[in-house]
């Protein structure tokens, strides 16, 4: 009797933290689902250039660049703002950004190129209002810094996250890219970094449907080896309501 009662209490204790958990799942679910992924990237206001050919010309010497950018690994030839460039990576990130054709250092970028870089991408309503160098990253950014925001007065709040070593868009932030955040955080139960889906919480709920899945299975068991599963069978057919026969009237 004892240990019934101890089951029934953990499937009980167990179904109720994995409920609110699972009522959180759906509802996450169904609002990350409902917004196109385009509009929470921002992709559908900013700026695709279609592939330019670079000119056949001389560029200054790649090793020449690499011995301007100590740690370098890599450089990358681009097109920057109209004119090709040369971009220095140390490890898959960009450290520095040079003049292909003078060799001449471009970053880091200062404002008015920055700004130059966020009109160009932003193709939606609104003009400029703020432009930050940061040094911590906010909790909507989350990546390496500095790096420079730019705030526009759109409706959505957009933010742009310019690299200022490579003027690259590192992030696209607005209204819906935040709504989707907050539920992505509810969905993989990860509420400081929002990016570990192998988080305790998630190792918790996880556990928790375990447990109820076997005390539910115990319980079950219990009641058909004493015979109350086929009662209570029984009961629900006796109590369901009857159909009227079809000759008989009211």
């Amino acid at each position: 009797m004892i240990f019934k009662t101890w089951v029934q209490r953990i499937h009980l204790w167990a179904g109720l933290i994995l409920g609110i958990q699972v009522l959180l799942w759906m509802a996450s679910g169904v609002v990350m689902s409902w917004f196109p992924i385009e509009d929470v990237r921002g992709e559908t206001r900013a700026f695709i250039s279609p592939p330019i050919e670079l000119e056949a010309q001389t560029y200054a010497s790649p090793g020449g660049i690499i011995a301007q950018s100590p740690g370098a690994t890599s450089v990358e030839l681009r097109r920057f703002l109209g004119r090709p460039v040369y971009v220095a990576s140390a490890e898959g990130s960009a450290i520095a950004m040079f003049d292909a054709s003078s060799g001449e250092k471009l970053t880091p970028l200062d404002e008015a190129a920055v700004r130059r870089i966020a009109k160009q991408d932003f193709v939606g309503e609104g003009e400029i209002a703020r432009v930050r160098l940061l040094n911590h990253p906010p909790q909507e950014y989350r990546r390496e810094t500095p790096v420079w925001r730019v705030e526009f007065d759109d409706k959505r709040n957009t933010r742009l996250y310019i690299s200022p070593s490579s003027g690259e868009v590192r992030a696209r932030r607005n209204d819906i890219w935040r709504l989707y955040d907050f539920f992505w955080m509810l969905h993989i139960m990860d509420y400081e970094e929002r990016e570990d889906f192998n988080n305790p919480l998630v190792m918790t709920a996880a556990a928790a449907g375990l447990v109820f899945a076997l005390s539910g299975l115990v319980i079950v068991v219990m009641r058909l080896m004493r015979g109350r599963y086929k009662h209570d069978v029984m009961l629900l057919a006796h109590l369901k309501p009857r159909k009227r026969d079809k000759g008989k009237t009211g």
